[in-house]
């Protein structure tokens, strides 16, 4: 198994990589989508070498939607993570998979189009274009991934813990609603939805250079199920630490490298998942509720 966590600070990405995490997941949002925190590129340069140091790895984010003006810098970026040495970024945009090989760049890509990547046809089509791996979308079954993990070409990783993100709009919406109604706009990640007949919904919403982003009341969480992830050849788990901050983010991050590593082992019982499991939902932020999402969903009562 390959866990790959998010990180919001560089003390944070260290004690990620001290707690077992195998792969740290970061970046700068002028080029990457709903990260934790922004990193500057001396931040990026040390946490990769505190992580190779350690034998492991780096993927930073460069899936953003990208428009004329950020293309143009793009490059220069791309240049910048091939000299330090990262291991990985996650692409979304053709045009960026074109300069990478215009360039000759020996940056690996991993195909992440968000919501997009819903077929094994999909990534294979980019695994022939020089794709080392696939983010498989958020709202896929348990069905779904099974084939498309049995009919790709390259590894794919899906989410196990963390935020769903629902809706993106380039538009600044938050920040225009607040101009609307002469209000200052509050701090950003504690304003949310909620549907008018179901008034305990709760849809977290912010705006960053990317524009808004809302996200699904509860977040995802798959213990209970990692060994039929195991069992069925998916093994690259990805832990999003956007809502869970801090200690907790890496505590539970430390629990999944227990799970994986009993699975790793034949050691895992229902016993030992379901302690597991309970420890995770007391770390886990009272604010925010936990899910299978999608897992346990019949593909046809997707609607």
């Amino acid at each position: 198994m390959e866990l790959i966590a998010t990180a919001e600070s560089v003390d944070q990405a260290k004690a990620l990589v001290d707690a077992g995490i195998h792969t740290l997941y970061i970046g700068e949002d002028t080029f990457g989508l709903r990260l934790p925190t922004s990193f500057s590129r001396e931040d990026i340069q040390e946490i990769t070498q505190y992580a190779h140091a350690q034998q492991k790895y780096v993927c930073v984010a460069v899936n953003a939607i990208m428009h004329n003006d950020r293309i143009k810098k793009v490059q220069d970026y791309l240049a910048f993570l091939e000299n330090i040495g990262v291991d990985a970024i996650t692409v979304g945009d053709p045009g960026v998979i074109h300069l990478l090989q215009k360039n000759q760049m020996t940056l690996p890509y991993i195909y992440d189009a968000q919501t997009l990547v819903t077929s094994a046809n999909q990534i294979n089509f980019w695994a022939k274009r020089g794709a080392t791996g696939a983010v498989l979308a958020r709202e896929l079954t348990y069905e779904e991934l099974t084939l498309i993990g049995e009919q790709a070409t390259v590894p794919v990783e899906m989410l196990v813990y963390g935020a769903t993100c629902i809706h993106q709009s380039k538009r600044p919406v938050v920040g225009n609603y607040f101009n609307f109604i002469e209000n200052e706009k509050p701090e950003e990640k504690q304003l949310y939805l909620s549907e008018p007949k179901k008034p305990e919904s709760h849809y977290p919403i912010y705006e960053d250079i990317n524009g808004t982003h809302i996200f699904a009341s509860n977040d995802i969480n798959l213990m209970p199920f990692l060994d039929q992830l195991a069992e069925s050849g998916l093994k690259r788990w990805k832990l999003d630490g956007l809502f869970t901050r801090g200690d907790q983010f890496v505590e539970i991050a430390r629990l999944f490298v227990e799970a994986a590593d009993m699975i790793d082992k034949g050691m895992w019982t229902a016993e030992k998942m379901e302690a597991l499991n309970a420890q995770l939902v007391a770390l886990h932020p009272t604010e925010r509720g936990l899910d299978e999402g999608f897992f346990l969903k019949d593909p046809a009562d997707v609607k």
